[in-house]
């Protein structure tokens, strides 16, 4: 069973739109309560937004009958809060069970003493697809846009920018991977066999640490720096004994998983799905291991397109932007256009691709969700003689620097006072990324490709939420200073006539 809200705030014992905040407050969560408010408290919006979110009920569950579920205005506020304040589920369990003003928006009565479980948190949260955070977040930008004063047909002006949101992964050296990939598919089929019944990896946590022991080995090793050549050629021998020791330990071990594997096979069990889970261990570790013999004993540079960069986060990949102290990334390129609200329209997480291949279908996805979406910004990485020739098709303002030389008519086109000042209010869309890095999208903490957009389709409906709220915080704070000021100016003139 699943509802919406809570009885409390339908019964009307709980009035979310009569929640009073601290208008002095700096802090993100009050922003985001704001922000959440008004959404809740304009009817098109909230009817709309509970709409969407029916599609993350899973496919079954009856609404009206069985065990109640976590409410869906629950979910959403929470959701919002951990990626906005960068919070993991343990800071969101104690928050949600003992801060009262967050208690208040969930639909807690004073004296409820209901407490989170932390798997109940993690199980609804996940229930998020990129797909509905996509629509809730046009919902909350459309509203936003009412309440910045924008009236239908004015154009949006964007600006388009990409940035690096990186994976919980280590530094990805093939010796370390390999210990990845053996000790996962040991761990993972001995506790398997242990719920079988069967003996045969009773011992797999001594063989992990005889394999780390090697790890650690080989790790250790560095090249001869001597002059002398006979010991440069001992060191290096020994280097190569090392690895090879260290590869063949790995394989004994991947063999024998392999073994276990075609004997549960044959004994019929059948969850496929776990099996599977191993054996794509396997197959990392088998890989890896060729890749290491050919580096060190054959001296092979391995091409970039062979490398896996993680075997658990293995959407991973290496990203060299070419910034000053950071020679390479590891994690998703993630591409944002924001408005000149600063609210985020759109965002697209990278396979593979560079800025200048997706700049055209940024725009073209851009204005599928906000058709008044009519002039943009990019920077050089998005320029290409076919992207101008198109998006001048599409917008009606396209400012594109031109890498390399220019020619005498792009040096005029550069050099007018139109593209000068969009050039210039271009690092606008810079400091909007670096605000979403600090709440929360400077690592992926989730896993999986379909985490990874999940987490990062939330955080950026989190922030236009904290923004909503920002501009409705000052515009109430602006209207009590008023109002203060005429009472004040009200009680002196009294004075002064009483006087």
């Amino acid at each position: 069973m699943r509802k919406f809200i809570p009885s409390e705030i339908e019964s009307g014992e709980i009035s979310i739109p009569e929640i009073e905040f601290d208008l002095h407050s700096r802090d993100e969560i009050p922003k985001v309560l704001i922000g959440l408010q008004h959404i809740y408290s304009d009817t098109e919006a909230r009817e709309e937004a509970f709409d969407i979110l029916k599609d993350i009920i899973p496919e079954g569950t009856d609404m009206n009958n069985g065990r109640p579920g976590m409410f869906m205005w629950r979910i959403l506020v929470l959701g919002t809060l951990k990626l906005n304040c960068d919070w993991n589920y343990d800071n969101l369990k104690e928050i949600a069970d003992n801060h009262g003003r967050i208690r208040e928006m969930l639909g807690h009565l004073t004296g409820d003493d209901y407490v989170y479980p932390l798997q109940t948190l993690k199980d609804n949260l996940s229930l998020f697809t990129p797909e509905v955070l996509d629509r809730v977040n046009q919902v909350v930008v459309t509203e936003a846009h009412k309440v910045v004063g924008k009236k239908d047909g004015d154009d949006l002006k964007g600006k388009c920018d990409s940035s690096v949101t990186k994976t919980d992964v280590h530094f990805p050296t093939d010796i370390h991977l390999l210990f990845d990939a053996v000790r996962s598919a040991i761990r993972l089929i001995a506790i398997l066999c242990s719920a079988l019944g069967i003996t045969e990896w009773r011992q797999h946590h001594k063989n992990i640490m005889a394999i780390k022991d090697m790890f650690r080995t080989v790790r250790n090793l560095k090249r001869s720096v001597s002059g002398n050549e006979k010991k440069k050629a001992e060191k290096e021998e020994t280097i190569n004994e090392a690895h090879r020791k260290y590869v063949e330990i790995v394989m004994s071990f991947i063999d024998k998983v392999k073994e276990t594997i075609t004997k549960l096979r044959l004994t019929g069990y059948a969850d496929e799905k776990k099996l599977s889970e191993i054996e794509d261990f396997v197959k990392d570790a088998e890989m890896l291991a060729d890749q290491i013999l050919r580096r060190v004993l054959g001296d092979e540079k391995i091409p970039h397109s062979e490398k896996i960069f993680s075997v658990f986060e293995r959407h991973t990949e290496w990203i060299v932007k070419g910034k000053a102290g950071v020679p390479q990334e590891l994690g998703k390129n993630v591409c944002f256009v924001t408005d000149q609200f600063g609210f985020i329209l759109h965002h697209r997480i990278y396979e593979n691709e560079t800025d200048d291949k997706i700049a055209v279908q940024i725009v073209e996805q851009t204005q599928e969700r906000f058709p008044d979406f009519n002039s943009c910004s990019f920077d050089k990485g998005f320029y290409s003689p076919e992207n101008k020739v198109k998006l001048k098709g599409m917008l009606a303002g396209v400012i594109l620097p031109k890498k390399g030389k220019l020619s005498g008519k792009e040096k005029d086109e550069e050099n007018s006072e139109e593209f000068r000042e969009g050039r210039r209010k271009h690092s606008v869309v810079e400091s909007s990324i670096s605000a979403l890095k600090n709440h929360g999208l400077e690592r992926c903490p989730d896993h999986g490709i379909e985490g990874f957009m999940r987490y990062v389709g939330l955080a950026v409906l989190a922030r236009n939420i904290q923004i909503l709220g920002h501009i409705i915080q000052k515009k109430k704070l602006r209207s009590r200073k008023r109002r203060e000021k005429y009472n004040s100016t009200l009680e002196a003139k009294k004075q002064c006539a009483a006087a």
